[in-house]
């Protein structure tokens, strides 16, 4: 049996066993089977994960560009613990929220290369910011719209801080916004949802802008040499990194373990500010900032140049989204609320495309790097290179490091636009 038959049989062996677990479940109102302890609840999160890539890479089915492993990752899990597999509270996700998530921060951010970024995209990087401004803006109108027209819960405003998170750094970002905020799962099944509702329209619109690439360009006014000089600085980076070896794995494990521990011991002893009554920084915002702080001082250091940092980052972040999904319970879910959240998202977005178009104007770039821009914020290192890959493949490089300073001022951007929504919401 090859690949590609092996990952179709595995596809519908999943598909029937949820169908199951479902049916037994509504059936007896027992589950079929009940995994309980840390060590089990742990496995089945990191073989969901695992299995989802692997399915993704074994089938290249073309349903994973428009609804990534990620969502699956998540969603899984959602009905594992629905049906009674999985438990709602673990230590197991206890652990992931306190610790694992700052190993991911750490890890990722000690990659950022802020420098590089400027020298190949220069003004480019001015416009992603501007960029991020403009999801803080947007989600917090947004926010105050739907609240205005007495369509939004105000008590939701921790979805538009997680789904900010996401749209200005990446999947790091939203579950540490989600983390600092305090949020509530279904607060993270909401920004979730609408997260890949509006990527999947907004992705096409961001590939297809390269045909409009002369006609934007007098527009904007973009020099006639700008794109030679990018590329001619992409030539000038080269991808660093390889396999790790295990004196820098070691190294890599003490930066990251080392750097959540005095955050966490920090922010144990930092006091909570309030603003009109409500919580602002809590210990948990606490531990987002610091750690990304000190990773952020630590990435013009040596540190940066340790191989591995990444794909170990991206293993912990998918696990602990699985962790997420596996506290949702639908019995709470409010069809209505994702309903107008998702409404109001679209509101957001094309709010967020005003200011990149903006950016461009003012400073004068082309309509690669606009895309880029707007892909590092909202797609993050996931789709960055996909947008720059197919707008110019010598971009590919520096939309990576673009994507990595989204999630340099991802959890900072996101926090304050939770913030600010709680604030309009009281």
């Amino acid at each position: 049996m090859n690949r590609k038959s092996l990952s179709v049989f595995a596809a519908v062996a999943v598909a029937v066993l949820f169908v199951v677990l479902i049916a037994v479940r509504a059936s007896t109102g027992s589950p079929l089977v009940e995994i309980t302890t840390p060590l089990g609840v742990m496995t089945l999160l990191v073989g969901v994960a695992a299995f989802w890539f692997w399915l993704e890479q074994a089938s290249e089915w073309r349903i994973f560009n428009f609804l990534p492993p990620l969502l699956w990752i998540y969603a899984t899990p959602i009905i594992l613990s629905n049906t009674g597999v999985l438990p709602f509270s673990s230590a197991a996700y206890a652990g992931l929220r306190e610790y694992g998530l700052p190993l991911f921060i750490a890890l990722m951010l000690i990659k950022v290369d802020v420098a590089g970024a400027v020298r190949i995209m220069g003004k480019g990087v001015f416009v992603m910011l501007i960029g991020s401004v403009g999801v803080v803006v947007g989600g917090v109108a947004a926010y105050s719209i739907g609240v205005w027209a007495g369509v939004l819960d105000p008590s939701i405003w921790p979805a538009f801080g997680t789904l900010s998170g996401s749209w200005i750094g990446g999947t790091g970002n939203m579950n540490a916004a989600w983390a600092a905020l305090e949020g509530r799962p279904e607060h993270m099944t909401m920004a979730a949802v609408a997260d890949n509702l509006v990527y999947i329209v907004w992705l096409p619109l961001l590939l297809g802008s390269r045909a409009f690439a002369e006609r934007f360009n007098r527009w904007a006014g973009v020099s006639h040499d700008r794109i030679e000089r990018m590329e001619e600085a992409a030539l000038a980076v080269t991808e660093a990194d390889h396999a790790p070896t295990m004196t820098q794995i070691l190294y890599l494990a003490l930066i990251a373990l080392t750097t959540t521990a005095v955050s966490v011991w920090l922010a144990a002893r930092l006091p909570e500010l309030a603003l009109g009554g409500q919580p602002v920084i809590t210990e948990s915002t606490w531990v987002i900032l610091l750690v990304t702080s000190i990773s952020l001082l630590l990435s013009v250091t040596r540190a940066r140049d340790l191989p591995g940092a990444q794909p170990i980052a991206m293993a912990i972040i998918y696990v602990f989204v699985a962790s997420v999904g596996a506290r949702a319970n639908v019995a709470n879910a409010d069809l209505g609320q994702m309903g107008w959240f998702v409404l109001a998202v679209y509101v957001w977005i094309f709010i967020h495309g005003a200011f990149i178009l903006a950016g461009a104007k003012l400073f004068k770039v082309d309509v690669h790097t606009l895309a880029i821009a707007s892909a590092a914020n909202i797609g993050g290192a996931a789709s960055a290179p996909v947008v720059a890959a197919h707008h110019r493949q010598s971009l590919v490089p520096a939309s990576i490091l673009m994507a990595l300073i989204g999630y340099a001022v991802g959890n900072y951007l996101a926090i304050l636009t939770g913030r600010l929504a709680q604030l309009i919401g009281t």
